[in-house]
C-alpha cells in the first residue's frame, strides 16, 4: 500500500477535523472541499481501490455511511448531496486509498458538478452476455 495522505492521517502524522471514528472507519472534513461539509469516509484497512477492500471493511463503511450523510445534512442544513467514490487514475482517483466523499449540494454552483453521458444505444444481447459473465465472476 502506498504511503498516502490518508495513511498519514490514520497514523496521526497529519491532523484532520474528525467527525467519526470506530475500529474500522474514519471520517473527517475534506480540506479542499467542494462545498461546506464535504466529508471523507475511509477504511482503516489499507486498500487502494474498492475491489481490493475486505468484505468486513466494506460492510463497516456501509453501516456508517447513511448515518454520516444524515449528520452532514443536519449540520449543514443542506438536503441534497452526492456520494462519490473513484477507483483508479482514469476514474479520477487522486489518493490511492479507498475513500468516499459526502458532498453537500446547497445550490447549482456549489458541490459536485456531474455531466452524465450515456451511451447512445444499448445492445441487449451483449448486455445479457455481460450480465451472465459478471454473475459468474461472483
Amino acid at each position: 500500500m502506498a504511503n498516502t495522505v490518508f495513511s498519514k492521517i490514520l497514523r496521526g502524522e497529519i491532523p484532520c477535523h474528525k467527525v467519526y471514528e470506530d475500529d474500522l472507519v474514519l471520517a473527517f472534513l475534506d480540506v479542499g472541499p467542494l462545498s461546506r461539509g464535504h466529508t471523507l469516509v475511509i477504511p482503516k484497512e489499507p486498500a487502494a481501490t474498492l475491489d481490493a477492500l475486505s468484505d468486513e471493511s466494506a460492510a463497516a463503511i456501509g453501516r456508517v455511511l447513511p448515518r454520516l450523510c444524515r449528520a452532514v445534512k443536519t449540520a449543514t442544513g443542506c438536503e441534497d448531496y452526492n456520494i462519490l467514490q473513484n477507483n483508479g487514475a482514469l476514474a479520477h482517483q487522486a489518493v490511492f486509498h479507498v475513500h468516499f466523499h459526502i458532498i453537500p449540494r446547497p445550490d447549482s454552483e456549489q458541490g459536485l458538478g456531474v455531466r452524465w453521458r450515456p451511451a447512445p444505444s444499448f445492445d441487449h444481447a451483449d448486455g445479457a452476455a455481460l450480465a451472465r459473465a459478471i454473475a459468474a465472476a461472483l
